[in-house]
């Protein structure tokens, strides 16, 4: 037997082998090449995977499909995935993956640490008219423990509601709405309201109506009430503002009888201290301790303006005192001199920007936001009153003052040096100009004419309340801010101040003396 026959005989005997075993050879040939067909094209083994094939369908209802199983059943870890194919896919295959994408990212956020991007997400899928969302929002708002986040999420699902086909669900939705006061969804309300004013509209929608009617009016009184609380605190608030400028210049004004026309610029030269304190730390410190700089330019700015107000003392005003005309134009020509000074050096506008603890608000109720610099800055003025009235009335140097302003011949008999007093008085006076400017740049832009926006009011305060005198400045500052505010709505910021002023010399008229009169070497009688 030879080797031809050797071989005949084995692939005989295989074949048989196949054949009896029932195996087709075509297939078993086939096989090397199926194998990695199979492999390459394996089929979904989940319906997320199936969604992330049919989302890029060229079947608009095989996409709408896809997306609405992304949504139940997707989280944001499917978010990379959805945006490569996105990046590949067809206009239409884009504008059905980008609401999932932020459907998803949406949906993440309402479980951040951070209350201001649950709030943000939570509004951002109340704009988004998928009826998806609610379960979602329902959800995270049975957990949250920060009120105005937990509103924020009602508020959304129950917009989403609005939309929905069910009038009893509506309706729900109508009446949760008027509970929470929300205002933002007055114009929805009332879209229903104009709906089911038509006679020939169904029971079911007049019934919607009657009920948006009635959410409407409850959000609105509660509106009212609102902006009631949002105008006081205004008022206090620019009060405040008022009341620091005003205390230095009743000490200047009131105990020292000085018409000091360059307070203004004081308190601009606190405003900028505080900024050069802050390009100081911008240029050398780390961004770490950046908020840093607003305590370190408190000081800063009291001691800035302190001193030009010691030099302005030694230079011009201590030859003037008793002379009040003189001492008025020639202040005014100091305070011209120093805007221009600070135009030429900074510019005409410069800005502060706020440490990160005075930036936002709180919420304190439904439609009433009270910003943090707002707050600071009332404290602040309550913190200024205290530490002058225990400098007046609780320590050696007020004792001093208080006598020179009584009688400075009988104070210089006792061997109190009267020009000192004077000097100290009015630079601590200054440094109180240069705080209130440290306040104030973080309400607003610094510029050059920063004091002038509030020298008249602040003369308007010290004399309104009676010269000298800190119970009057205090209520006058309250009078005068709280005016103003109440007034700016119905008449503008300019004819608002004019009837401020015309009130105070109707006032004046009825009572010179102001709230309080004076005493010592500086009243009229």
């Amino acid at each position: 037997m030879n080797l031809a026959s050797v071989s005949k005989a084995i692939l005989g005997l295989v074949l048989g082998v196949f054949v009896t075993l029932g195996i087709d050879c075509q297939s078993v040939l086939a096989l090397d090449e199926a194998v990695p067909t199979a492999a390459g094209s394996r089929p979904p083994v989940n319906s997320l995977d199936q969604a992330l094939v049919d989302i890029a369908n060229d079947d608009g209802a095989v996409r709408a499909a896809a997306a609405a199983v992304l949504i139940e059943q997707g989280d944001a870890r499917l978010i990379p995935t959805l945006d490569a194919i996105r990046a590949e896919g067809s206009r239409a295959v884009r504008q059905a993956i980008k609401p999932v994408v932020d459907l998803l990212k949406n949906r993440a956020n309402l479980t951040s640490e951070a209350p201001d991007f649950r709030r943000s997400a939570a509004a951002d899928l109340g704009a988004s008219g998928r009826a998806e969302a609610i379960p979602f929002l329902k959800h995270a708002a049975a957990k949250e423990s920060v009120w105005w986040v937990r509103y924020t999420m009602e508020e959304a699902a129950n917009f989403l509601e609005l939309r929905s086909a069910d009038p009893a669900v509506q309706l729900a939705a109508v009446q949760k709405l008027g509970e929470l006061r929300s205002s933002n969804s007055v114009p929805l309300l009332k879209e229903l309201i104009e709906a089911g004013q038509d006679p020939a509209a169904p029971a079911p929608q007049q019934t919607l109506a009657a009920a948006a009617r009635a959410s409407v009016e409850q959000i609105e009184s509660w509106g009212t009430w609102a902006n009631i609380i949002e105008t006081i605190f205004r008022g206090i608030s620019l009060s405040s503002i008022l009341l620091i400028m005003s205390l230095g210049l009743a000490i200047v004004f009131g105990l020292m009888g000085v018409i000091n026309m360059a307070h203004g610029e004081l308190m601009m030269i606190g405003a900028y201290a505080t900024f050069v304190t802050q390009q100081a730390f911008v240029a050398w410190l780390s961004p770490e301790v950046f908020d840093w700089y607003f305590p370190v330019s408190l000081p800063v700015a009291f001691l800035a303006a302190a001193g030009a107000g010691w030099i302005l003392e030694a230079t011009v005003i201590r030859f003037l005192y008793g002379r009040l005309l003189e001492t008025l134009l020639a202040t005014w020509g100091v305070s011209l001199i120093l805007m221009q000074a600070a135009r030429v050096y900074f510019g005409d506008l410069t800005a502060v920007i706020a440490p990160q603890a005075l930036r936002g608000g709180a919420q304190v109720m439904v439609g009433v936001y009270l910003p943090y610099n707002r707050i600071f800055i009332i404290l602040l003025s309550i913190i200024c009153v205290v530490a002058i009235y225990y400098l007046l009335f609780r320590s050696h140097l007020g004792m001093r003052v208080r006598a020179v302003t009584q009688n400075r011949n009988m104070s210089a008999c006792l061997g109190i040096p009267t020009r000192k007093v004077d000097a100290y008085t009015f630079a601590f006076a200054s440094g109180l100009a240069g705080i209130a400017g440290w306040a104030l740049t973080m309400v607003g832009n610094v510029d050059p004419g920063l004091g002038q926006n509030y020298i008249v009011d602040s003369f308007m305060v010290v004399v309104t309340g009676g010269v000298g005198k800190l119970a009057g400045t205090i209520w006058a500052s309250l009078g005068i801010g709280g005016m103003n505010k109440l007034i700016e709505p119905f008449t503008g910021a300019v004819y608002g101040k004019v009837f401020i002023l015309v009130g105070v010399i109707l006032f004046l008229q009825w009572r010179p003396s102001g709230l309080f009169a004076a005493k010592g070497r500086n009243a009229d009688a």
